[in-house]
């Protein structure tokens, strides 16, 4: 009786050991088979379907999700276990017509907080069988963003386009009724001349924000002296100080350079300097200045202007836009000298920043990598200059 009581206790044991070592031992020599022999193909199968940029979801015709991947959970095809409503009503159709259907959605990145417009396609999984659908997503956010910003350039071009133009035809009709007064054929005259050098600056800013924005890497790159492109800023923008009696203070040389295009360079900086003039007080001082913090060449431009409200400070750099546009105009800005200004920045890998405050002034700060240091040049480490408007923090 003890021995076959042992016996049966010797039983139960070996048993629960089985029970609870047996899956361990089984994991084991499945991973051992896993790596020894590789992947099987419906293993490969299963990993490229979860990897996939594209989110795919199969649904019957119950609207019970068969089989569904990441990636439509992030595009909010799939929802908390369930199937989109427009994802549904496209499958519903595809499953009833067979044929395959096109559908839109906008889901939520709730990683990075925004909305996501998605495009899709149903299909009917196998004709033959006919009772699933299988749908496929993706990401069409940033299609949709360039389509919208093209679409407000155009818009915005000819609206600008059309005020020189159109002021254009009108001086050129008052010039022909006054073709017997000497005088007034001179006034409309340098009207129509003003207007015309307006036009072709903004085409040719144009042309250059053009090339600035497109892909290909910008040509003949070569080290720049940033006290060649101050000064050549500095001598274009000196009849417009003149003008206004404005007085531009620089400081000391600094034997810095850049690697970059030195037209561009000096068109960002000229444009920062007359932004400066133009939205100055007549007789206030402007200053430019260069230092080297945490291998960065800062070049800022400080006036002391009417400055901008905190509202507007991230908008300066779109294209067209102006605080101002009655003033913008009398100065004959075109809109898109900060935006040329923020493009010349990131396209050689730097920034610009702005701080302002209404009615103390602005400074607008260029920021771009130094190249080749003197060794002996202080680096002056790191200080708030502002706000980061734009590029890589």
């Amino acid at each position: 009786m003890l021995i076959t009581l042992i016996l049966l206790l010797g039983l139960i044991v070996g048993l629960g050991l089985g029970v609870a070592v047996g899956p361990m031992v089984r994991s084991r020599l499945d991973e051992r088979r896993y790596l020894r022999k590789g992947p099987s193909r419906t293993q490969l199968l299963s990993m490229v379907i979860n990897d996939s940029p594209t989110g795919i979801a199969v649904v019957d015709g119950d609207r019970n999700i068969v089989l569904h991947n990441r990636r439509a959970d992030e595009l909010d095809l799939v929802h908390e276990g369930e199937l989109d409503d427009r994802g549904w009503a496209a499958a519903r159709q595809v499953l009833a017509e067979r044929r395959n259907l096109d559908f839109d959605l906008v889901g939520e990145d709730r990683k990075r907080g925004r909305s996501l417009s998605v495009r899709g396609q149903a299909r009917l999984l196998d004709a033959r069988v006919g009772r699933y659908a299988v749908l496929f997503a993706d990401d069409d956010s940033e299609t949709v963003r360039m389509e919208s910003a093209r679409r407000d350039f155009v818009a915005n071009v000819s609206h600008e386009l059309k005020t020189p133009v159109g002021a254009m035809g009108l001086l050129a009709e008052a010039l022909l009724e006054s073709a017997d007064d000497p005088d007034t054929v001179r006034y409309f005259g340098q009207k129509v001349l003003n207007e015309s050098h307006r036009l072709g600056a903004m085409v040719t800013e144009l042309i250059a924000l053009s090339r600035l924005q497109g892909a290909e890497k910008l040509p003949n790159l070569a080290a720049v002296s940033v006290d060649n492109v101050i000064a050549e800023a500095l001598g274009n923008a000196a009849f417009t100080a003149a003008a206004a009696e404005i007085e531009i203070t620089t400081d000391e040389p600094s034997g810095l350079e850049v690697l970059g295009d030195r037209m561009l360079l000096v068109t960002a900086l000229t444009n920062l300097i007359s932004n400066a003039v133009n939205y100055s007080p007549l007789g206030s001082p402007v200053s430019v200045s260069r230092t080297l913090r945490r291998r960065h060449v800062q070049i800022s431009v400080t006036d002391h202007g009417i400055g901008i409200a905190p509202k507007y400070q991230q908008r300066v750099f779109e294209r067209f836009y102006r605080v101002d546009k009655a003033r913008s105009r009398a100065t004959g800005g075109t809109g898109l000298g900060l935006a040329i200004v923020k493009h010349v920045a990131l396209n050689h890998n730097g920034r610009i920043r702005l701080r302002s405050k209404p009615g103390e002034g602005s400074t607008f700060t260029m920021e771009l990598p130094v190249h080749n240091p003197a060794p002996d040049h202080p680096d002056r480490g790191t200080q708030n200059i502002g706000q980061s408007i734009l590029g890589p923090s």
